[in-house]
């Protein structure tokens, strides 16, 4: 096990050096077709005849990591923000959004998935709020709660709500007839049987529906942010393009993936210690 892991720690750092070899001879000077008068021109004025390709090499996005991670907490300003401060406001918004949709999806999905009648009856209206993007709700929500900070919670609930409820109902549904009637016959409360037998029953199942929905927040609040300005990763992605600052936005980029991949290995980790194995 451990040698399968050695092997694949290795091809992917060598998959890694390829990657910023390829990138570096793509974006190497190119000379450029000049006519002999240019040339001679360009040699009188002492200048080159090389052209760039515009896109910034490797060595300009490590100069911005070792800028940005070497004072990770700086405050300049509402427009110069350390990288800390960025993702901690951009964290705290997902985090936010995403405690107000477990405390309505979770409840919810066990009633449903306790209750076919109610599974049918509230169908009809998943179904159709489900697909509508979150960004489609921003300008409501700028319009009624009139503050971007708010409205980007909001937008982190409703896009985080829809897989949580329905993995919560379907695992709740899911839970063996042999289980449950079992507490039956013990005659063991509703209460006790929902935490003690629906509840370690469904755990895997809604663990993966907060996983899907912790990716789709750390997702949405990216453009959503966009949108908003103020503070975030987000406005930080969009101002430096506004600033040309194309090595900052591969770094920001960078930061996205980093943060989200660690999202999804801690809700990874906890679906693992609450899956049972028969």
């Amino acid at each position: 096990m451990r040698a399968e892991r050695l092997k694949a720690a290795f091809i992917s750092v060598m998959l890694f050096l390829l990657f910023i070899g390829a990138w570096h001879l793509a974006t190497l000077p190119k000379k450029a077709a000049v006519s002999s008068a240019d040339a001679e021109y360009a040699a009188l004025m002492g200048k080159g005849a090389e052209k760039s390709s515009g896109f910034p090499p490797p060595a300009q996005v490590g100069k911005a990591f070792v800028h940005y991670l070497s004072d990770p907490f700086y405050d300049r300003g509402p427009n110069d923000k350390g990288i800390a401060i960025q993702l901690g406001h951009s964290l705290a918004r997902v985090g936010l959004g995403f405690l107000l949709a477990v405390v309505v999806a979770v409840p919810t999905g066990f009633a449903i998935g306790m209750s076919p009648l109610l599974m049918r009856a509230l169908d009809p209206f998943i179904q159709v709020l489900k697909p509508i993007s979150p960004l489609a709700w921003m300008p409501l929500a700028l319009y009624t709660l009139k503050d971007s900070s708010v409205s980007g919670v909001f937008v982190i609930f409703i896009c985080s709500i829809w897989p949580m409820l329905i993995n919560t109902a379907f695992g709740v549904a899911s839970v063996r007839r042999d289980w449950l009637n079992v507490a039956r016959t013990l005659a063991v409360s509703s209460a006790r049987k929902a935490l003690l037998v629906i509840l370690p029953a469904a755990a895997p199942t809604i663990l993966t529906g907060m996983r899907i929905s912790m990716g789709i927040a750390w997702l949405v609040i990216v453009a959503a942010e966009m949108l908003v300005g103020g503070t975030g990763i987000g406005y930080f992605v969009w101002n430096e393009w506004n600033n040309l600052a194309l090595p900052n936005v591969i770094f920001a980029i960078t930061m996205i993936g980093m943060v989200g991949m660690l999202l999804d290995m801690v809700f990874g980790r906890l679906q693992r210690l609450v899956t049972y194995r028969e």
